[in-house]
């Protein structure tokens, strides 16, 4: 239904427009390049959907204005990072006092404490460590399982992804497991390392954990950084029976599906992990991370990682757990991630969800929508998927870019990697009407 050569024509329209309407972001973008490769401080940056990225000036709640002026519906959230919204104003008080009265002394505070038992509250597990980022905080917890059951092994699933972590760069091509496109560098061909299998095939899970040399399964329960994909009904249960049958060790990275409540995907499903990852939002954007365990982890650990060592074990970090991130801790999950907030930001993302089907339909194009929580998507392909691998293969990178190029260029960004919007609680109704209106007109741009 929609022609490459159209596409390709809008989308070289739009890349002008943006450049036409951005000259300042190109100014500084082209004055970066003396300094950053490719422009860039970090170099994901590259992937937005214009010919450089825009510059931002200032943000507040649900909105950002770049150096050229122009103001934003911000549906990316710096992909998680600021699902609080920017600059929260439940969370920003005690960051600034923090900030006022010293940052990192690598020694703890008392809104350590308060930190530690709002976690146990919310996940349902006693004990907790610090990371400054998800990635540091999955990390760790391999180190950890392979430590206390002397096990080789780790289990991801297809196209999952937890951060810069070595063991997940894996993926399946023709059912064969291996480095997944682009892996930078890697030490090790993580196949030494790691079994991968994909999501919801729970015979191939029986069959890669069967052999006992596993230590642990990491996973999301529910996958989002290939798309959203819903586990099939029973297999989170299948999945906690045959770890626990097979002396696996289960660990959820709740750091996207954090947008399904204030206690994430685990606390609002009643989930029962060994271990538990989460990132990004927990902060308000300040970097932080923790790490968290059952009792019975909690007492496999204690006395296996004497005095002496326990600076050089690699787990740990000078700057982790420091007082700034506990202090932005605390005041996002005490005034800015509550109930409350996800009781008013999940109706939003249904109604997101709506618009969009609605337009669908009303196309009759061959595309659909999935949503977890304040976190909303759609994707070009007729059923939803099942796995990692099918929603791969659904990928149309040049038509993402068109999506988001022909929104941003309308005033709306949405999270570059995938077509997905979370909600803050500072998005309104209009805004999400706003995105509805720009996504039919986007489309109807394509179309005969």
């Amino acid at each position: 239904m929609i022609s490459r050569e159209r596409l390709q024509q809008r989308l070289a329209e739009e890349l002008h427009l943006f450049e036409e309407t951005h000259p300042k972001s190109k100014a500084l973008f082209e004055r970066a390049k003396a300094n950053y490769i490719d422009g860039v401080p970090m170099n994901w940056m590259v992937k937005w959907a214009g010919s450089f990225p825009v510059f931002v000036e200032s943000g507040s709640g649900a909105y950002f204005t770049d150096v050229d002026g122009h103001r934003y519906i911000d549906f990316c959230l710096g992909d998680t990072g600021s699902m609080t919204g920017h600059a929260p104003e439940g969370a920003v008080p005690g960051i600034v006092e923090r900030v006022r009265n010293g940052v990192t002394f690598m020694l703890p505070t008392e809104d350590a404490i308060w930190v530690g038992e709002e976690l146990a509250r919310r996940f349902g597990l006693p004990y907790w460590q610090v990371a400054i980022s998800a990635t540091d905080a999955n990390r760790f917890s391999l180190r950890l399982a392979r430590h206390i059951t002397k096990r080789k092994y780790v289990l991801v699933f297809n196209y999952s992804y937890h951060g810069t972590v070595d063991e997940a760069f894996i993926t399946l091509r023709g059912g064969v497991p291996g480095s997944r496109s682009g892996n930078i560098g890697p030490q090790v061909d993580p196949v030494h390392t790691t079994k991968v299998v994909e999501f919801n095939d729970i015979d191939a899970l029986e069959k890669a954990l069967a052999p006992g040399d596993v230590a642990c399964v990491l996973a999301e329960p529910a996958m989002t950084n290939i798309g959203i994909i819903h586990p099939d009904p029973g297999y989170l249960d299948a999945l906690r029976e045959l770890t626990r049958r097979t002396g696996t060790l289960l660990i959820y990275d709740e750091t996207h599906t954090m947008c399904a409540g204030p206690g994430g995907y685990t606390g609002a499903y009643g989930l029962k992990p060994d271990m538990l990852t989460v990132g990004k939002a927990i902060g308000a954007g300040i970097p932080t991370a923790v790490y968290g365990f059952s009792e019975e982890v909690a007492d496999r650990i204690r006395g296996t990682i004497s005095l002496e060592d326990s600076d050089t074990g690699g787990i740990g970090g000078t700057l982790a757990g420091n007082a700034l991130s506990m202090a932005a801790m605390r005041s996002t999950l005490e005034n800015v991630l509550t109930q409350e907030a996800f009781d008013r930001n999940i109706p939003l993302a249904e109604r997101f969800a709506a618009g969009v089907e609605e337009v669908i339909s009303e196309k009759g194009l061959p595309w659909i929508v999935k949503r977890l929580g304040c976190r909303s998507e759609y994707w070009f392909r007729s059923t939803p998927p099942r796995n990692g691998g099918e929603a791969a293969a659904a990928v149309d990178f040049e038509l993402d870019r068109y999506m988001h190029l022909y929104a941003l260029n309308r005033g709306i960004l949405m999270t570059p990697f995938h077509n997905m919007a979370l909600i803050s609680s500072q998005t309104k109704a209009e805004d999400v009407d706003t995105h509805t209106k720009v996504f039919r007109e986007s489309v109807e741009s394509l179309l005969d």
